[in-house]
């Protein structure tokens, strides 16, 4: 059997180049040691894969060889009832409650909603005046989630929970604050002023307005609403059980934080690489002008040249760069390495977007890649995989290209600089450095299809 190498760097710095610069890390890490190396991560001494075969072995035969244990790093962010915290038998029991709100014929009722909210909250933003699109993005998904997921539209707490949670994820966005991930030693409560005091102040303010909100729905519980906090409220498990109120709690939590922040970020990538391209621009411009006016939203959601934008968007820098975690169960082969029970393994969504086998010229931005050919759930993975893959991957899907081709036809806007924009740590999750500028030039003439040009600045 083959031995799996791995840096001798002390675990420490280990830690910090993930943290501080995670892709050259990987990259660096994975041309030295091939597909399969080890790494310090802030799970530990993990195995790091990337290969289509290694993925493929260890996600089909997850709960079989190997297990996913739930996260103890995210569960002081997102709580010991979160899905990402769960293991086994509990993990499954959530995910099969969680299931229904969240599959596809579902995400039709939000449809006209995203339409909606994206048009608002981009005519809030002045004529010939820069914008940060990450910011733009922030609000549409914050928006979509306090409607869709909590069915908030005119609630008093509505601006409540809004404020406080932009607050609150502030508090990881960069990469100095995300250490309060990476570093549990980090996470002592020495007063307000103190990082992790400062987080647990803000996390009880919103937990208070979470609770109170719960409490309000179950007091007036109506089976005719479609929002997904109702639902999750309505749900059952075989035995006939609800989920509690710290589930419920919990699950928000996750839902708030994963699927607002992650969906924002991938649209702000999206509207950069558009617009930085003039001839995606034009190939999807053209095709957005076949649409009819108030075109239904499942028409747009079908167009094949915005699903190949949106599918490349999350190739090249997808925004969760790791899966979760895999633990062996017992003694196992994995291509051609012996790994010992208890053996962490982790996949490298990021270095397998990257294969050159799979993806010629990988640091090329090129939607036809997957108009071209069909990618495999092992070779292309955005969303994680397994028993542990997004379960909001339809709703992200889905409101990724609405959002992208709402924007796109009914507003001008050109990049406001001209120099690439890189990523950078957001908490988890990696996001453009600076937000993208962009200058909004104003409402679209529909017939404008023109490329775009770079702003003089």
């Amino acid at each position: 059997m083959k031995l799996i190498k791995g840096s001798k760097t002390p675990p420490l710095f280990q830690k910090l180049q993930l943290l501080l610069a995670p892709l050259n890390t990987l990259e660096s890490y994975a041309k030295k040691y091939g597909d399969i190396f080890t790494m310090i991560t802030a799970a530990g001494k993990v195995v790091m894969v990337s290969s289509p075969q290694a993925l493929q072995e260890i996600l089909t035969k997850d709960n079989n060889e190997y297990e996913a244990p739930g996260s103890k790093i995210l569960q002081p962010f997102f709580g010991e009832y979160s899905m990402l915290s769960l293991e086994g038998d509990r993990h499954r029991r959530e995910r099969k409650l969680l299931m229904p709100p969240f599959h596809g014929d579902r995400m039709r009722n939000y449809g006209q909603l995203i339409c909606n909210i994206t048009k608002e909250a981009a005519s809030n933003l002045k004529v010939s005046e820069t914008f940060i699109a990450r910011k733009l993005m922030q609000e549409i998904t914050m928006q979509v989630i306090l409607q869709a997921v909590f069915g908030l539209y005119d609630s008093p707490r509505l601006s409540e929970i809004r404020s406080m949670l932009a607050d609150f994820l502030e508090l990881t966005a960069s990469p100095l604050r995300a250490s309060l991930l990476f570093f549990p030693a980090l996470q002592k409560d020495l007063g307000p002023w103190s990082p992790w005091g400062k987080y647990k102040c803000q996390q009880q303010k919103l937990d208070e307005l979470l609770y109170t909100e719960i409490a309000t729905r179950r007091s007036q519980l109506d089976p005719n609403r479609t929002d997904i906090l109702t639902l999750m409220l309505l749900a059952r498990d075989e035995e006939g059980q609800g989920m509690t109120d710290q589930e419920i709690r919990d699950e928000l939590i996750t839902m708030l934080i994963a699927g607002h922040e992650t969906t924002a970020t991938a649209l702000a990538w999206a509207v950069y690489w558009v617009h930085k391209q003039p001839e995606v621009y034009q190939k999807l411009m053209e095709e957005l002008t076949t649409l009819e006016i108030d075109a239904d939203p499942m028409t747009i959601f079908r167009l094949p040249y915005l699903t190949a934008v949106c599918q490349e968007t999350l190739r090249i820098y997808p925004v969760a760069i790791l899966t979760f975690p895999r633990r062996t169960k017992q003694s196992i082969e994995l291509q051609g390495y012996s790994l010992e029970t208890g053996t962490m393994i982790v996949g490298s969504i990021y270095l397998t977007h990257q294969r050159e086998d799979l993806y010629p010229e990988p640091k090329k931005f090129k939607p036809e890649r997957f108009l071209e050919r069909q990618f495999s759930p092992y070779q292309y993975l955005p969303f994680g995989g397994g028993s542990r893959r997004c379960l909001g991957m339809a709703l992200a899907n889905f409101e990724m290209r609405l959002v992208l081709a709402t924007l796109l036809s009914n507003f001008e806007m050109e990049l406001a600089e001209n120099q690439p924009v890189k990523p950078q740590r957001r908490g988890l999750t990696l996001g453009p450095k600076g937000g993208v500028k962009m200058l909004m030039k104003g409402k679209r003439i529909l017939s404008q299809t023109k490329p775009p040009s770079v702003a003089t600045v």
